[in-house]
């Protein structure tokens, strides 16, 4: 319908808003597209349980009063068909938080319920909605029966034409809109970077690996180039994956569904792809650390932001191989890591794979704790050699 989509060039990471069983989001496995399906808890219909079966990326998340775990202009496109979600109601709020998370020159994709000639009534939704997509200088590319095709703008030029009069209005130059733990929804417009960070990023694959502009806009102390950390963290990953292989025969392994729980730049999942792995990660960015969210998803992949002292929103049995690398030194001091590795235990499947790369005493401790829960654990030195602090721990959930 639209040629300029360009699905797996242009449109790399989508959102599937109440997925179903994630049809649309296997559709475009094949098309070079990771997309997130997100759905509501549903103890009736549990449609992230059959996603995550697929091998489909999904997890729970909901429209509600909070902003979701996703950063600003995180997706190159967002579908909703018959999603049953009212976009116009209390001042089209749930919308502009659409508009928030899709990158400029993104797509908002809308089958809307069918209305027919006789239901004259239900045609009034319809116009607010296009009412409610014009202030939001949405463009409207397409419109088939009941499908409608829009654009966002790739600046704030036509929102700063709006009459002062004109709601909603653009959000206040303070406002953070990569700030999402916690944070309520507000009835403003996020404005777009005037540098054109997060629109200006290159096609797939070449983006995977091409340091992208929002790597500069991260909150964290570096005495380094960004990029060189960049590019260091995607070679680490590259040589320790490589190791991965040699030593612990991962191509024998049936990897489909992956967590990185503490996922940084994302060089693990990148390192993945590079050694074509049939995989898909969620990609967690800890609340305890630097907001990287932005360049994860600047790189084509989907990520996530979590306090790992909570649990996760997903299902018991979800992946086939977590992956925690420096990740308990830093949260030990929050909260119990037999918490985190109980939670660990629940979403693991079995017969999957647990990696954690720690200091020795983290790692000691992690052992016990293994054994305890009943995994096959073995310690082994890094790849930094024997006399290095880093040692890893690697457990298996046995069936």
């Amino acid at each position: 319908m639209v040629p300029e989509i360009a699905f797996g060039q242009r449109t790399r990471v989508v959102m599937d808003i109440s997925c179903g069983i994630a049809s649309f989001g296997a559709y475009l496995m094949d098309r070079n597209v990771s997309t997130l399906s997100i759905a509501t808890k549903d103890v009736h219909n549990n449609q992230i349980q059959f996603a995550l079966e697929r091998g489909v990326p999904a997890m729970f998340a909901a429209f509600t009063t909070h902003r979701l775990l996703y950063p600003s202009q995180a997706f190159d496109m967002i579908h909703c068909s018959r999603c049953s979600i009212n976009w116009t109601r209390d001042d089209g709020i749930l919308l502009l938080e659409v508009n928030r998370m899709l990158r400029a020159g993104g797509y908002f994709i809308w089958a809307a319920e069918p209305v027919h000639k006789h239901e004259e009534n239900l045609f009034a939704p319809l116009k607010e909605m296009e009412d409610l997509t014009r202030r939001l200088c949405w463009e409207l590319l397409k419109k088939e029966s009941d499908i409608y095709i829009w654009r966002k703008p790739l600046n704030n030029s036509c929102y700063l034409s709006h009459a002062p009069a004109v709601q909603p209005s653009l959000c206040s130059a303070g406002d953070d809109p990569d700030n999402v733990w916690n944070v309520n929804l507000t009835k403003c417009i996020t404005q777009l970077p005037e540098n054109g960070y997060g629109a200006n990023v290159t096609a797939w694959p070449a983006r995977l690996h091409s340091p992208p502009d929002r790597l500069f806009s991260i909150k964290m102390d570096a005495e380094l180039s960004r990029r060189e950390i960049y590019r260091a963290e995607s070679n680490f990953w590259y040589t320790v994956i490589k190791g991965y292989i040699g030593a612990f025969r991962w191509e024998t392994l049936n990897l489909r569904n992956v967590l990185d729980m503490r996922a940084v730049y994302g060089g693990f999942a990148a390192a993945l792809h590079d050694f074509n792995f049939d995989c898909w990660v969620m990609n967690v960015v800890p609340v305890s650390g630097p907001n990287t969210l932005p360049v994860l998803y600047d790189r084509g992949f989907i990520g996530v932001m979590h306090d790992w002292c909570e649990p996760f929103d997903t299902y018991p049995r979800t992946y086939d191989l977590v992956h925690a690398a420096a990740l308990f030194s830093v949260e030990k001091n929050r909260c119990n890591v037999t918490t985190i590795m109980l939670e660990i235990d629940r979403i693991l499947r079995p017969g999957g794979r647990v990696y954690i790369r720690d200091t020795t005493p983290v790692i000691e401790e992690l052992v016990e704790i293994a054994q305890a829960l009943g995994w096959v654990s073995f310690k082994y030195d890094s790849s930094e050699g024997p006399h290095s602090n880093w040692k890893l721990l690697i457990g298996e959930k046995r069936l």
